[in-house]
């Protein structure tokens, strides 16, 4: 049987294949731009059942291309499409059924043909390059991903991040940040192409904290000092950036059930070890990320976590696994390098920290639907909100879903991301 589809006889002979289940790569336009700025040229569906893929066009100048329409229902009527990202697939073509085999991974790097290679280094600016591509090259492609990738089909995928994770970040990265051109200009040494940038969050990392870059810029660690940040601004009226407040200290509470109360936590600490508030949080961060100090392993707090991490360990290296909370993720004796009881501890607490900020998340996203206020920027304690002012009432809404969490949040709002 042919491989490419073009025509409706051959697309029907697929369709009236019987096969349940297939692996599906997206086909773009360029591999290099944004998926909320990219488009597609074809899909390729290579059937767990079958022998080899299918390559079906949409828009390669080689082919008698197919309507988009016509090839969503198909898929659509899939029982099970495995992906390589289902957070970028989602931007492309929305499905339900949808299995991400690379989570949990390292990231997966497309391979690519000298044809490939070659178009991108002539054309670095052409934004349909991939249509310059031959069909065939696209097709070697595609097959050589799927062998590398099919051991895991059919293996164990984490549901808390299949069905969650992926579709929180892809929400994120499609609402883009406005920036004011003149100011992202001067600081990052480009001229914009549009008056929004967008982010993109890479989940698949050791610790599974994500990091988050795109084009050349890093969203997760953008500088506070040089004014870098005055280049981002509100679509809307205003900015509100929701801060959690001692992150990693509360959810080291939440492991060995100790409760700081109402309280300030840094606070609470100052009090405990009878120093000021600055001393206080620098004390403790040493502490959860080093090693709990010998003039304070007394303390209930640091008495019941060192404790925590002691046991921990015993888990670990009697059952070679530790499940999380919150997301039931496993870290694995074997796949871990130069692991120790701080170390695997600080893993626990990001893994708790990037679950629980999904749910949250999840549950803003919920009161945000239909709203013209988006949240447009996640960085690990930090949520950044465009607000618009008819939609105030939002905001103590979303302010509930982190207290009813036992989170303590701190406030900013200003005209641009600098908050100055």
């Amino acid at each position: 049987m042919f491989w490419l589809i073009e025509n409706k006889e051959q697309f029907e002979v697929l369709k009236n294949s019987g096969f349940k289940e297939a692996f599906v790569e997206v086909i773009t336009n360029n591999p290099y731009q944004h998926p909320t700025q990219n488009s597609i040229i074809g899909f390729y569906v290579r059937p767990i059942q079958g022998h080899k893929g299918y390559i079906l066009p949409i828009s390669h100048p080689e082919c008698e291309n197919l309507f988009e329409d016509e090839v969503y229902l198909y898929l659509k009527g899939l029982e099970t499409i495995y992906v390589r990202d289902k957070k970028e697939f989602l931007h492309y073509t929305i499905l339900k059924q949808l299995v991400d085999i690379t989570l949990g991974s390292p990231p997966y790097i497309l391979p690519q043909t000298t044809a490939h290679s070659t178009l991108y280094r002539r054309f670095p600016d052409l934004l349909t390059v991939n249509q310059l591509v031959p069909i065939t090259k696209h097709y070697e492609v595609c097959e050589q991903v799927y062998d590398d990738l099919e051991h895991r089909v059919n293996t164990a995928v984490n549901p808390f991040y299949n069905d969650k994770a992926t579709l929180v970040f892809n929400a994120i990265e499609r609402n883009g940040i406005k920036i004011d051109k003149n100011e992202f200009e001067k600081h990052f040494n480009r001229t914009p192409p549009e008056e929004y940038v967008y982010t993109s969050y890479n989940l698949n990392t050791l610790t599974t904290r994500p990091s988050n870059k795109h084009d050349g810029i890093n969203y997760a660690a953008l500088p506070k000092e040089n004014g870098c940040r005055k280049s981002f601004i509100p679509r809307n009226n205003v900015f509100v950036e929701f801060d959690i407040s001692a992150y990693h200290p509360t959810l080291s509470g939440m492991r060995v059930d100790y409760d700081f109360g109402d309280n300030d936590i840094h606070k609470a600490f100052a009090s405990m070890y009878g120093v000021d508030y600055n001393k206080a949080k620098e004390l403790t961060f040493k502490q959860l990320y080093g090693g709990v100090f010998d003039n304070y392993k007394d303390l209930p707090f640091f008495k019941a976590t060192s404790e925590y991490i002691r046991t921990t360990w015993e888990i670990f290296q009697t059952e070679g696994v530790i499940t999380c909370p919150i997301s039931n993720y496993e870290y694995k004796r074997d796949v871990l390098e130069n692991m120790n009881p701080q170390k695997l501890f600080n893993y626990i607490l990001q893994n708790m920290e990037t679950s629980l900020n999904v749910e949250v998340l999840f549950r803003i996203f919920k009161l945000l639907k239909g709203r013209n206020t988006k949240l447009v920027l996640y960085t690990y304690d930090s949520f950044l909100l465009d607000v618009d002012n008819s939609e105030l009432e939002v905001l103590e809404q979303i302010k509930q879903v982190f207290y009813k969490l036992k989170l303590q949040l701190k406030e900013k709002n200003g005209i641009n991301y600098d908050f100055t």
